[in-house]
C-alpha cells in the first residue's frame, strides 16, 4: 500500500481555474437544459413564484463570445461587493498600520496566557458565530482579519483564522434562529408566525457552531504537531503577524483612540442596518472613514496614508478579482434562464419519496438551488412558494419544509463559489478557494449529517 498518495482533497485545482470550469458548466447547461420560468407576483414590494406557473420558453443557448463577455458583466453586477473588500482591506490596512490591531492582539493573548490556546480557538469561534446570528453576513466583513491576526499570534495559520471568523459567521448566519433573509422570508410565506420554531432551531445552531469549534481546535493541534500538514503554508502573512514577544505588548492611547473609532465605526454601522437598512455601499462608505480616521490620529501624512492605501489595495486585489469573477456564474444562468428549470425539476424529483426521505431530500435539492441563487431571500422567494404545497403533498409541516430550505442554503454557503460575501471574508484572510475547499468540505459533511438528523426529529414530532 503506497502510504503517499495524496488524498482526493489535495488534488483540488487552483480557485481560477475551479471557477473557470464551473463557468464553462454553466454555459453547457445552457444547451442542455431547456429555458423556463416561474410566473411572478410582487407582494410587499419584493417578486416571489406562483407555484404550478412553470412554463418552458424560447432557449437562450450562450455563445463562446457570450461566455466570455458574461465575465464583465459578472463583475458589473458584483461591484458593490467588490468594493466593499477593497475598502475592508484599505481600512484594516491603515489600522494595521498604526499598530493598533497588533497591541490589542497581542496584549489579549499574553493577559489570556498561551496555555489556554484552544480556549481562545472556541470562544473566538462562538464570538464570531454569534456575530453571525446576531448582526448578518457581509455586515461584519470588518471583524476577520482581526482573526487572522490572532491565529498567527497563537501559532495557527491563516486557514485557522478563515475557520474561526468565516466559518463560524457563516453557520451563525446560516442557521440563525432569527435569520430575517431565510427564516423571515421563509415564515411571510408560509404564513407562520414569524421566527416561530426558535428552539429547535437554536439547538441545531449550538450543535454546528461546538462542531465548527472542536474542527478548528483539532485542526490547530494537527497543525502544532504537524507544521507540514498546514494548509497555510506558503500563504501571504505580511502585516498581519506579531513582530515582538508577547511581553512587550501593551495598548498605548493613540491605539485606545483608534479602536474606538473602529468601535464607533462598527455601531454607526449596525445602527444604519437594522434602523435606515443601510447595505454594502454604505458600510464601504464607513470603512473608508474609519481608515481615514485612523491615518490622522496615528500622525499619518497624507504620503503615508496614500501609500497605505495602495499597498492594501494590492493585497486585497485577488480576492476582490475573485468576487467578480464567480459573478459570471449569475450572468450567464440570467442570460440563459435556466434557474428556474433546475428548481422546478429538483421539486419534481421530490415527488413521491417517503416523507422522512423527502425532508433529506429537500436539503439536499436547495443545496443544489443556492450554487445558482446564491441569495438567502432570493432562493426563498423563488423555490418556497413551489416547496411548500409540495412538502404538504408529501406530509411534511411547513416548518419542517422551511427548516430544510434553511439548511440546504446555509450550510451550502460553506462552500458555494457563486457567494460574493464568502469569497470576500476569505480573501480578507487571504485564504484561497482551492484551500478553504481542502479545509471546509470534512466539517461540512459533518454538518450536513448533523442537520439530517434534525430533519429525521423534525419529522417524526411533526415540527409545527
Amino acid at each position: 500500500m503506497n502510504s503517499n498518495k495524496t488524498p482526493w482533497f489535495q488534488k483540488i485545482p487552483h480557485a481560477v481555474t475551479l471557477l473557470f470550469f464551473i463557468i464553462i458548466l454553466t454555459t453547457t447547461l445552457t444547451y442542455i437544459l431547456p429555458a423556463g420560468t416561474y410566473e411572478r407576483e410582487v407582494i410587499d414590494g419584493r417578486a416571489r413564484v406562483v407555484p404550478n406557473s412553470y412554463h418552458t420558453i424560447e432557449n437562450a443557448p450562450l455563445g463562446l463570445l457570450d461566455m466570455f463577455r458574461s465575465i464583465p458583466l459578472g463583475f458589473k453586477g458584483a461591484v458593490e461587493v467588490i468594493f466593499i473588500v477593497l475598502a475592508g482591506g484599505i481600512m484594516f490596512g491603515i489600522m494595521e498600520k498604526s499598530k493598533a490591531i497588533e497591541n490589542t492582539v497581542g496584549t489579549l493573548v499574553k493577559t489570556l496566557g498561551l496555555r489556554n490556546k484552544n480556549l481562545i480557538i472556541v470562544l473566538m469561534t462562538f464570538v464570531y458565530g454569534l456575530l453571525g446570528i446576531a448582526v448578518g453576513y457581509e455586515n461584519n466583513i470588518a471583524m476577520v482579519p482581526i482573526a487572522a491576526v490572532l491565529s498567527l499570534a497563537l501559532g495557527g495559520d491563516l486557514v485557522l483564522a478563515a475557520g474561526i471568523s468565516v466559518g463560524a459567521m457563516t453557520i451563525g448566519f446560516g442557521l440563525s434562529p432569527i435569520n430575517a433573509y431565510t427564516v423571515g422570508t421563509g415564515h411571510k410565506i408560509a404564513q407562520l408566525p414569524m421566527f416561530s420554531g426558535a428552539g429547535l432551531r437554536s439547538v441545531l445552531c449550538f450543535m454546528a457552531l461546538s462542531a465548527m469549534a472542536y474542527y478548528n481546535v483539532w485542526y490547530f493541534k494537527r497543525i502544532l504537531k504537524r507544521p507540514e500538514k498546514s494548509l497555510g503554508m506558503g500563504l501571504n502573512t505580511e502585516n498581519l503577524s506579531l513582530s515582538k514577544s508577547l511581553e512587550d505588548y501593551k495598548i498605548t492611547w493613540n491605539n485606545w483612540l483608534v479602536l474606538g473609532t473602529f468601535l464607533i465605526g462598527i455601531g454607526v454601522i449596525l445602527v444604519g442596518v437594522f434602523q435606515w437598512h443601510w447595505y454594502l455601499n454604505e458600510l464601504s462608505a464607513v470603512f473608508l472613514m474609519i481608515a481615514v480616521a485612523t491615518g490622522i490620529l496615528s500622525k499619518m501624512n497624507a504620503s503615508e496614508i496614500s501609500e497605505n492605501v495602495l499597498k492594501s489595495v494590492a493585497l486585497a486585489a485577488p480576492g476582490a478579482f475573485m468576487v467578480g469573477f464567480a459573478g459570471t456564474i449569475k450572468a450567464i444562468m440570467e442570460q440563459g434562464q435556466i434557474s428556474d428549470t433546475i428548481s422546478h425539476n429538483l421539486a419534481l424529483l421530490l415527488e413521491g419519496l417517503p416523507t422522512h426521505i423527502s425532508a433529506v431530500g429537500m436539503m439536499f435539492s436547495q443545496t443544489v438551488i443556492n450554487f445558482f441563487i446564491p441569495s438567502g431571500s432570493g432562493q426563498a422567494l423563488a423555490t418556497l412558494p413551489v416547496m411548500i404545497p409540495l412538502g404538504e403533498a408529501l406530509e411534511l409541516s411547513r416548518q419542517t419544509t422551511i427548516l430544510a430550505f434553511q439548511l440546504g442554503d446555509g450550510l451550502s454557503n460553506l462552500l458555494n463559489p457563486t457567494l460574493g460575501g464568502l469569497i470576500a471574508m476569505l480573501s480578507l484572510c487571504r485564504v484561497p478557494l482551492d484551500r478553504w475547499f481542502k479545509f471546509i468540505i470534512p466539517i461540512t459533511l459533518t454538518l450536513y449529517a448533523i442537520g439530517a438528523i434534525f430533519l429525521l426529529i423534525a419529522v417524526t414530532i411533526n415540527y409545527a
